[in-house]
């Protein structure tokens, strides 16, 4: 996997976004003004994550402040996507938490901790609120005095305002703020939004206010904001790191050596994370499955439940993975992102477990760079794989399925990851539970199951 596909925890050398942009002829670079600026501490991995991001401007560019507030039942994609995007354009982008505590359990059970109580951002302007929807994370936004409050003073001052899914027709929608607006939102709730200015598509822009549909359209949505913030470069550069390319949306999926997957139990996943995991990846691995009934396991490799992900995003885990260790798992999925790549390796439990996984000819799969993780366990010889082939880590003795996103080799899975993680969850769903079970999980996401994700 590309070593630079997420910021390891170092410190990086920010530059402009103009010399950033020049540099996007090669994905393997990634773009300075796409780091955040972090202090860490890595012998003991303490990580300092301010909501304040430094970056160096230029007459080209400005810092562009950003809330993203959240809630109890806050759909985790929507939100995570926005964070993470907005961040990686150069976004200083501060979680606030409606509830009474910091920590917010999302719509899917994963635990977010917030930078802030909401009460902390009362007086601050923002260039940007962005509402995240999720039931009953949209209630909790709109019965919220000093968030509405916030995004009054937001749409009377013209600064820029997004709401996803739920939140225009169960949050906007009561404070009067979808007044003579074309808004779009979740299947679900359409039928809510006023007659007359409710439009059918991704994404709708209505003069400062951005709207959109559900988890599958986050990053069309928060693209959109970050191009209305930084311009089309700046987008543009974030959504090829991404792996936003035109194939997208019908990507191509491989499978080698077919068999069956499918369980006369409810299937047990374990998802081991560290700080520096790619946060996209392991919400959506989590939401997605848990959406198909799955029982899902999201375990520390650090000392603390709690994991700061590559992009900032700070995460309340299940378990320590010594203690998941006492179960065994069906699947065990390996996030990617660079830095946590690499503390997942040092494991000794996880090699332990993934060795025992191998042995027994149970599932095990990775995303992204953590496909170097089983390679250099020995778990992927004479393995079919995606990934990057300028990984000068990763595999090189098995062959490389080159433009698959998805690659499926017996009961090994693996991907690219980051915006392509909707995919490979919905295809291991698939393989679990046959095409139906993954078609629905997709229509609730509001995200188009290609048809080539269809069990072989």
């Amino acid at each position: 996997m590309i070593t630079s596909l997420s910021p390891s925890f170092t410190e990086p050398r920010l530059v402009s976004s103009m010399s950033c942009v020049s540099s996007l002829s090669s994905v393997s670079v990634v773009p300075s003004s796409l780091m955040t600026k972090r202090r860490v501490r890595c012998s003991g991995l303490s990580v300092s994550t301010s909501p304040s991001i430094e970056t160096e401007s230029d007459s080209s560019t400005t810092s562009k402040k950003v809330l993203v507030p959240i809630g109890y039942g806050t759909e985790e994609i929507e939100a995570v996507v926005l964070v993470d995007v907005l961040r990686r354009a150069g976004a200083e982008v501060i979680v606030a938490s409606v509830e009474q505590k910091l920590e917010v359990e999302g719509s899917s059970g994963t635990r977010l901790l917030a930078d802030v109580l909401i009460s902390k951002c009362a007086d601050q302007e923002f260039d940007l609120v962005a509402l995240p929807g999720g039931m009953p994370g949209a209630v909790r936004l709109r019965d919220c005095g000093v968030l509405e409050k916030i995004m009054k003073r937001q749409v009377e001052d013209k600064r820029l305002y997004g709401a996803i899914s739920m939140a225009p027709a169960i949050t906007l929608l009561p404070w009067g703020l979808l007044t003579r607006k074309k808004t779009t939102g979740h299947p679900a709730f359409f039928g809510k939004l006023p007659t007359l200015w409710a439009v059918k598509t991704n994404i709708q822009i209505s003069g400062e206010l951005t709207t959109s549909r559900g988890p599958g359209t986050s990053f069309q949505f928060a693209l959109s904001l970050a191009k209305q913030l930084f311009g089309e470069a700046t987008a543009k550069s974030v959504e090829e790191f991404l792996l936003l390319r035109d194939g997208y949306q019908n990507p191509k999926k491989e499978e080698f050596n077919c068999i069956d997957w499918s369980l006369n139990h409810t299937p047990r996943v374990l998802v081991p994370v560290a700080n520096g995991s790619e946060e996209i990846e392991v919400v959506t691995i989590a939401d997605v499955l848990r959406r198909a009934k799955v029982d899902v396991t999201v375990a520390s490799v650090e000392r603390s439940l709690r994991i700061t992900a590559s992009q900032g995003t700070k995460i309340i885990t299940d378990k320590l993975l010594g203690e998941a260790a006492e179960s065994s798992y069906d699947l065990i999925l390996l996030p990617g992102g660079h830095a946590g790549s690499e503390r997942l390796q040092k494991s000794k439990i996880l090699k332990k477990l993934l060795k025992e996984q191998h042995e027994t000819r149970r599932i095990y799969g990775a995303t992204n760079s953590s496909s170097t993780v089983l390679h250099k366990h020995g778990l992927l010889e004479d393995t079919r794989t995606t990934v990057y082939p300028s990984d000068t880590d990763g595999p090189t003795n098995q062959l490389m399925v080159e433009g698959a996103e998805v690659v499926i080799d017996g009961n090994v899975i693996t991907s690219l990851g980051l915006s392509t993680v909707t995919n490979f969850s919905l295809t291991v769903v698939s393989k679990l539970f046959g095409h139906g079970r993954a078609r629905s999980v997709s229509e609730g996401l509001v995200h188009e199951y290609p048809r080539n994700l269809t069990p072989s």
